[in-house]
């Protein structure tokens, strides 16, 4: 968003205020002003007004301008109503020296997922990519993806779905039919040995979508819930991951709180072949710990399958 425009909204989100009040406030022409509220009136918002001036009645339902007001994270928007990818994007963007930027889209006609696999991610839904520079070795990037997985982890929670992880990314529900995914993460990099010199954290969250719009092996927010303001759960997802990387020790610990693949008896394969075991824990920067019949192995990549609860066995 325009920062002069960004300034007027954060002006009027304090109350009405005239033309010549806004211009002094943010030391620009009343013309300018004018320009300014034009503007947003055609990017969605509701600025009307009345005797004492100008009043901010209504935010857009979703689009770039509305995430980008009240974010408290460091991030510009680029919307789209719909496109191909937003990783796609998102890693043009990164080429081209872009840092901190959100490729936001309302439906992906051509998204992938881990492997290669299709990934529906049809309009109501929450599709984003981060584009990002962390100072971080290349060695600690998996944390990132981590970061990613808790942070939609918690605002599941706070919009009153007890979501939970499946080492190292997925975020799952579990139902009356088994474990059905929430949301997927997809990250990519490029860098060199000892740094990164960009990462794209790419998360699909089915948000407002019905049961015939996602595989039978999914659920959304809206089906184990309610319908959800999908503007708060990206801004609110933003900002729980803007923490948690900006305190990478802090990652760990809270993703061993909401796993679900601790405790389990897991089969996960591997470029090596299958391995079985308990997973019992994870270790920096995302490796998974199982204790099997041959001894305890360290996995730092592969696809996991939740067998049964070990109290079970």
């Amino acid at each position: 968003m325009n920062d002069t425009r960004a300034r007027v909204l954060a002006a009027l989100a304090d109350g009405s205020l005239s033309g010549p009040e806004l211009a002094e406030k943010l030391e620009i022409s009343r013309a300018a002003v004018w320009k300014h509220v034009e503007a947003l009136r055609e990017a969605g918002f509701v600025i009307e007004s009345d005797g004492d001036g100008y009043v901010l009645t209504e935010i857009p339902e979703y689009g770039g301008p509305a995430v980008e007001f009240g974010l408290d994270a460091p991030y510009s928007i680029e919307y789209h109503e719909s496109i191909d990818s937003t990783n796609r994007r998102a890693r043009e963007l990164a080429k081209e020296g872009a840092e901190n930027v959100v490729v936001l889209a309302d439906e992906q006609t051509g998204s992938r997922g881990r492997l290669n696999r299709d990934w529906q991610a049809p309009a109501g839904g929450v599709w984003m990519s981060l584009v990002l520079r962390p100072e971080l070795p290349t060695a600690h990037a998996p944390l990132l993806t981590l970061a990613a997985a808790v942070a939609v982890t918690k605002v599941a929670r706070e919009a009153g779905v007890e979501a939970v992880i499946k080492w190292p990314n997925d975020v799952l529900v579990s139902t009356a039919d088994g474990e059905k995914k929430l949301c997927g993460i997809l990250t990519e990099m490029a860098g060199e040995a000892d740094r990164v010199s960009w990462v794209v954290v790419g998360i699909g969250i089915n948000a407002n979508l019905d049961a015939d719009e996602i595989p039978e092996t999914a659920t959304s927010l809206q089906l184990e819930g309610e319908t959800v303001n999908r503007r708060i759960v990206v801004q609110r997802v933003l900002e729980e991951f803007t923490v948690l990387a900006a305190d990478t020790d802090a990652i760990l610990p809270a993703w061993r709180e909401y796993a679900l693949t601790l405790g389990q008896y897991v089969r996960v394969e591997t470029a090596n072949g299958d391995v079985l075991g308990e997973a019992v824990d994870v270790e920096f920067p995302g490796t998974l710990v199982l204790e099997t019949e041959d001894g305890t192995v360290r996995i730092s990549a592969g696809e996991c399958e939740h067998l049964r609860p070990v109290q079970s066995r």
